[in-house]
């Protein structure tokens, strides 16, 4: 999932594990922990994009990272708080927290105006915040050590961690849960990577817990009615599959399509739209269905798995882990800098000049008889945002 909700959920576990003891503090290393195992980007600058993709969700993302990170990790939150700089670090967290949420608006919305204003009201509010944080750490009281041991503080990093690859589980990208054992990628493609109906409640409880005092009953109240929520809405995009999964097949069927497998996957912000896919003789059949339209079936058309007339090298070291990586569900097309690798999982758009995009697709050159990634998209081509926003909006309709 994105980065927000993996921070949302991050806060509102540990508030459910350490809140009564810590207060706030459990919402905020909850929020850190819950962010931990995507730190694994950094990594794209020391590995070339192939190497990047690969390690993405990976042993960061696996059980033994949370049962590991859950020692080193709260044992250095123990040791901060023994410390006496542990009202540093606080204040610098508490400052990072309301830039982080103004960064992801950022990247949410790409509009300047917006961004700007926002982005302003949000500067004050840290403004005022550090101020008062200020006074509340240096020139008040001094303020209590929270009342947690060390297996306290590795009990809520552990939950926190762990919990991240379990949600990342239910999206269609797949989570190296069994690393560094197995490269197995576990993908229930249940729920899209960013989908505001999961997001935005739970978001709201955990907000409303930092006006609680850490001895009230509505603070746990919150944090568990905002996992509840969540999860009722797992709980529907579960059942939305099955129904879409009911509808493909008979599509299939009544189409005498011959298929020896085939997936569904929600797309983009939403868990009313998905896209099917279904592995035939000579390549694939792939369509949209939205639980809006008229008719249960799905409008599919076929794409050959190799469109360049081109034997490809599939024993290739970057083909293999291309493959590994979309599950077998690609498609090769031309480009002009070579071969275009496209990943099905997450499926198209029909452009108005009646080409297909990609939402998923690397760009592979030819070097000395091996292919190199030299580059990979996601999302619409530059310019085209809009117009596939709006597309993506009606096709959800029904349209």
């Amino acid at each position: 999932m994105d980065s927000l909700t993996q921070i949302v959920l991050g806060a509102a576990v540990g508030e459910v594990v350490l809140g009564k003891k810590v207060g706030n503090r459990a919402l905020l290393w909850g929020a850190v922990g819950g962010t931990i195992p995507d730190l694994d980007v950094a990594a794209s600058m020391f590995l070339d994009p192939l190497q990047t993709l690969a390690a993405h969700r990976g042993f960061s993302h696996s059980i033994v990272f949370a049962v590991l990170g859950a020692f080193l990790f709260g044992w250095l939150i123990h040791r901060l708080y023994q410390s006496p700089f542990h009202k540093y670090v606080a204040l610098l967290g508490w400052f990072m927290l309301p830039v982080g949420v103004v960064y992801f608006v950022s990247r949410i919305f790409e509009n300047a105006s917006f961004n700007l204003v926002s982005g302003g009201i949000m500067a004050l509010i840290i403004v005022g915040a550090f101020i008062a944080l200020y006074k509340r750490y240096f020139r008040g009281e001094e303020r209590a050590l929270p009342e947690a041991s060390l297996k306290d503080w590795q009990w809520l990093m552990f939950w926190a961690v762990f919990t991240h690859p379990l949600l990342d589980c239910f999206t269609t990208y797949g989570t190296q849960l069994f690393q560094p054992f197995s490269d197995y990628r576990v993908g229930f493609n249940t729920i899209a990577v960013a989908d505001p109906f999961y997001t935005l409640p739970f978001l709201f409880c955990v907000i409303a817990i930092f006006y609680y005092h850490r001895n009230s009953q509505k603070r746990r109240r919150l944090a568990w009615i905002g996992i509840g929520i969540s999860s009722v809405y797992m709980l529907f995009c579960v059942f939305n599959k099955s129904q879409v999964n009911n509808v493909w097949e008979n599509t299939l069927a009544s189409s005498d399509i011959n298929y020896s497998r085939y997936m569904t996957s929600p797309s983009i912000l939403s868990n009313f739209l998905w896209t099917c896919v279904a592995e035939t003789d000579d390549g694939f059949v792939t369509g949209q269905y939205s639980i809006f339209d008229k008719e249960p079936r799905v409008l599919f058309e076929k794409i050959p798995r190799n469109e360049t007339g081109k034997d490809l090298p599939l024993d290739d070291h970057t083909f293999e882990r291309m493959r590994w990586f979309s599950n077998d569900y690609y498609s090769i097309i031309n480009h002009p800098l070579g071969l275009q690798f496209n990943d099905l999982r997450f499926g198209g758009s029909t452009t108005k000049t009646g080409d297909r995009h990609y939402i998923f697709n690397f760009i592979l050159k030819e070097e000395s008889g091996t292919y190199r990634m030299i580059g990979n998209n996601g999302g619409p081509p530059p310019g085209e945002e809009q117009e596939m926003i709006l597309m993506l909006w009606n096709r959800i309709k029904g349209i």
